[in-house]
């Protein structure tokens, strides 16, 4: 009896979980199916959280006081300390190196240098940044991008412009490399010109690539491409903004008095503890310096045999210690652009900042998508892009949450601001001022303060500026708690703590 007691039982278990698993989910405000071709096809997905895309590390927001974090040496007064709060965010780990801005000309000259040469004459860096008039930098003109001694150091040369330009490849690049990952779409190195792989192209239907089997489609019950509703592709790479920049160098989580306490035990002038740039726990690093700076008039490295910072030029870019968020060189090697325009005033400055703490950037041009009188996006140009306008301030003139389509200039430098920047004449500050963070292997230490800020044209590259890429992140802020180590990385990198030999 007790043995067929057990058998119902078992099968009355196993009824019940059959029917669980074939049980569809359904909709909390109307009771339809999801994913159900019967109830219309519309889907609902288990989603597990955005991937980190390549040499991403995610960086956990939260608040912090952006600004001045040492004395205002220069009296420029022009990062006034204000409390503000970002949002979680993808950073590279180490800033962009040759090697990787040499596999952006590859790419540029196979699709489009047949037809279009002038692009990549367009995003090749400025080599002759190294030049100087009473320096002997000749062989750095004619090595340091090309040469593969130097495939591991930082781009330079490279404006602002062409950064921005790199940051759009990548994101392409990488959201195809998944859809070939996913089995969505063949490899195909036969692209060319605009017929090339681009992800609004590919969303908006004007690009459909060499496919191997799309998603079903519930609706139809036969296939369609992948939407951004199905979570597959990543958001855009681009630089990061000043704020997220500075937040992501301090990395002052490493002085939380314990992980559940918001107290933060000191204040950091550096991307690391202390008021110096030397190494200060007792072990055999004690004394090392921690970044690649100029030390005084004419020391780019102190003397032979015993070598300060190892490197007169720029570095490896992971070469030093991380900081604790686990990215390289925040302070030193080269300064990098970030996203912002510059201005003088910043958001702490202002009579209503209080509007504008959460996630702060200066530099918005607000762009439309070109469409058609079918209200479908216009045809893609010659190199595969969608097309876009910018917002005309008669568009936006009725919206309470903004008023103008480019605001470069709100509350610093407009009519209601009373200020007046006249460049060439009173000022350098112009709409193509972009802020420049961080020192770089020719500054003094004043600059490796993250809240330190510069300037220089968009247009205009400098043998001490390079960059890094940044990327939003979708979602919860502390990462995919059940999704852990699920990314795009080949393998896990071995983040040495010590500087290369």
């Amino acid at each position: 009896m007790n043995r067929l007691l057990k058998l119902s039982v078992t099968l009355l278990v196993c009824t019940v979980l059959l029917s669980a698993c074939g049980k569809k989910e359904k909709s909390a405000t109307t009771g339809w199916n999801y994913n159900d071709q019967k109830s219309g096809g519309f889907e609902k997905l288990n989603y597990e959280g955005q991937v980190t895309g390549p040499n991403l590390v995610l960086i956990e927001g939260g608040t912090f006081t952006m600004g001045q974090t040492d004395q205002d040496v220069t009296f420029e007064w022009n990062n006034v300390p204000r409390r503000v709060t970002v949002n979680s965010f993808y950073m590279d780990e180490s800033e962009v190196t040759n090697i990787d801005y040499r596999e952006y000309l590859y790419w540029l000259d196979r699709v489009y240098g047949e037809s279009y040469p002038e692009v990549i004459k367009k995003a090749e860096p400025d080599q002759l940044v190294w030049r100087d008039e009473l320096s002997f930098n000749e062989p750095m003109v004619e090595n340091y991008f090309r040469h593969p001694s130097y495939d591991d150091y930082p781009v330079v040369g490279v404006t602002w412009e062409q950064a921005n330009e790199y940051c759009y490849w990548r994101t392409n690049r990488v959201n195809e490399m998944i859809l070939q990952a996913k089995g969505i779409l063949n490899q195909n190195p036969e692209q060319k010109d605009e017929d090339s792989f681009d992800t609004g192209s590919y969303l908006a239907g004007q690009y459909q690539g060499d496919v191997r089997k799309n998603k079903k489609d519930l609706a139809t019950g036969g296939e369609r491409p992948v939407r951004y509703e199905d979570g597959i592709l990543l958001p855009s790479y681009r630089l990061p903004t000043e704020a997220e920049w500075e937040y992501a160098a301090l990395a002052l989580k490493g002085n939380m008095a314990s992980e559940k306490d918001e107290r933060i035990t000191t204040f950091r002038i550096y991307p690391w503890d202390g008021n110096t740039v030397r190494y200060q726990k007792r072990d055999k690093y004690q004394g090392e310096i921690l970044a690649n700076f100029k030390r005084g008039g004419g020391d780019y490295m102190g003397v032979a045999g015993n070598l300060n910072d190892e490197s007169a030029f720029p570095a490896p870019v992971r070469q030093y210690f991380p900081n604790d968020f686990g990215l390289y060189n925040m302070a030193g090697n080269v300064s990098e652009w970030v996203l912002d325009i510059y201005r003088p005033m910043t958001s702490g400055d202002l009579r209503d900042s209080d509007n504008h703490d959460l996630n702060p950037f200066r530099g918005n041009a607000f762009k439309t998508l070109e469409l058609d009188q079918d209200g479908v996006a216009v045809e893609k140009d010659s190199l595969g892009r969608l097309r876009y306008r910018a917002e005309e301030d008669d568009e936006v003139a009725n919206r309470d949450n903004y008023k103008r389509g480019q605001v470069f200039n709100y509350l610093d430098g407009d009519k209601e601001s009373e200020v007046f920047y006249s460049y060439g004449k009173t000022t350098l500050i112009s709409d193509k001022a972009r802020v420049v963070k961080g020192g770089s292997w020719a500054d003094r230490a004043y600059w490796l303060s993250p809240g330190a800020r510069r300037f220089k044209e968009e247009d205009k590259g400098d043998r001490t500026i390079g960059f890094r890429c940044a990327m939003t992140r979708n979602g919860g802020p502390t990462g995919n708690e059940d999704n852990a180590g699920k990314n795009f990385r080949t393998k896990k990198k071995k983040k040495s703590k010590r500087r290369y030999k």
